[in-house]
């Protein structure tokens, strides 16, 4: 499966952004979709993970509350939602296909990977 994130931007602190991560050649409903972000000069993190059917989901604790994850498997499309935005948030924030049964939260679980959209929150 390939995917494409898109949505990111230029925002201020507080605002929201609605991350999306489209896929072609496979169907995400065979996967567990994630987010992942990386801010410039730190390691890649988990941000967010879904079930292949939507209806679990798991959070990194600073995005609790704050982001949510959700997926369309009709419109083979995973969404994130970031509300209340801060200017740590700033990253690439990369979607990704798992394809183990269990919901995972680190990267090396994740078999696909899409390219990154930037999301920039200035204070």
């Amino acid at each position: 499966v390939q995917l494409q994130a898109s949505g990111g931007g230029l925002v201020q602190a507080g605002d929201s952004l609605r991350l999306s991560c489209a896929a072609s050649e496979g169907t995400i409903s065979d996967y567990n979709m994630g987010w992942f972000r990386q801010a410039p000069g730190k390691e890649r993190e988990f941000v967010a993970v879904t079930n292949w059917s939507g209806a679990g989901a798991d959070y990194a604790k600073s995005m609790k509350g704050r982001f949510t994850i959700s997926r369309d498997n009709a419109m083979n499309t995973v969404y994130l939602q970031m509300n209340n935005l801060r200017p740590e948030d700033t990253a690439v924030y990369h979607c990704a296909a798992s394809s183990y049964v269990l919901m995972r939260n680190t990267a090396d679980f994740f078999d696909f990977w899409g390219q990154g959209t930037l999301v920039t929150v200035s204070s």
